[in-house]
């Protein structure tokens, strides 16, 4: 590996869900310190479960960045309710804000301007907020497959970034070709959204369980990497791992400096104990307790 390839994977973070985050035993074990833990919150998860699993977290001495999914917040009093919670009973002071994976709003909120125009983290005092990026577009925003709206969006959220002072930055759906990340990267700085990326990677899984969640995650046309992969019977049984990408993401950087990622973000596909594994096994030995 180079040393590209390995100051990659520092300063990662990693996503969690309150089902998921019940199988480890203590965080401290398995992650270094610091690193950052998003709460993935699902629709129908009760606000009860995300925030013992943030209080959890955070006791055991990591930042916890909680999901506020605009779609599935009824209202001001709801979003205020959840930010107090989290705040009193775990101390969060950042959130992951993003539209939400449902389709229909059951209230006020439709997407994170919605939520950020509110001003309520602001006036809680948080100090961080990130939103979602799509590399290779997102047909719910933009149906006719352009990045108009998406653009407008970050353009909005980079100006808000600039007007609050708050830290932003753009943490983006997983992909499986490193070019097309990139040339979106290029396209955000041409247009003037000058927010750090965090790298959406997903972590090893099996084939079959990859192909199932990047379907699902609506994945664009780097899919065809995975579709490659099952038609070839020497790799088929084989899991998946972020290898190539990872590796070719060090090659562009080493040539694009100012196009690359600034952190990743890792997706436990396969589960949190083989992909925290798989990133200490490549990572430099010193830095494999870099926060």
């Amino acid at each position: 590996m180079t040393q590209t390839f390995e100051s990659l994977l520092t300063g990662w973070s990693i996503e969690v869900m309150p089902r998921t985050a019940e199988k480890i035993a203590d965080f401290r074990a398995i992650l270094p310190p610091g690193t950052r833990v998003y709460v993935a919150h699902i629709a129908g998860t009760p606000i009860d479960d995300m925030v013992a699993t943030a209080k959890r977290l955070a006791s055991e001495g990591f930042p916890v960045m909680p999901h506020f999914p605009a779609r599935i917040i009824a209202n001001r009093a709801v979003l205020d309710d959840w930010i107090a919670r989290y705040q009193g009973e775990a101390g969060v002071d950042q959130a992951l804000v993003l539209a939400g994976g449902v389709s229909d709003p059951v209230g006020d909120f439709a997407s994170s301007i919605d939520l950020l125009q509110t001003g309520a983290f602001a006036k809680a005092g948080f100090t961080r907020l990130h939103v979602a990026g799509h590399p290779e577009g997102n047909r719910d925003i933009d149906p006719d497959g352009g990045t108009a709206t998406t653009d407008a969006a970050l353009r909005w959220t980079a100006q808000h970034a600039r007007d609050t002072g708050i830290d932003m930055a753009i943490a983006t759906q997983f992909a499986f070709e490193a070019e097309p990340i990139f040339d979106w990267i290029c396209h955000l700085r041409a247009i003037g959204v000058d927010l750090p990326v965090h790298l959406g990677i997903a972590g090893p899984a099996k084939l079959q369980t990859m192909l199932k969640f990047a379907i699902a995650c609506g994945v664009g046309p780097s899919l065809r990497v995975l579709q490659r992969r099952a038609r070839d019977l020497t790799k088929l049984l084989l899991p998946y791992e972020p290898t190539d990408i990872l590796a070719d993401l060090s090659r562009l950087a080493a040539r694009n400096p100012e196009h690359a990622p600034d952190r990743l973000h890792f997706f436990p596909l396969g589960g949190i104990g083989p992909c925290t594994d798989w990133i200490a096994r490549h990572s430099a030995p010193r830095m494999r307790v870099a926060g």
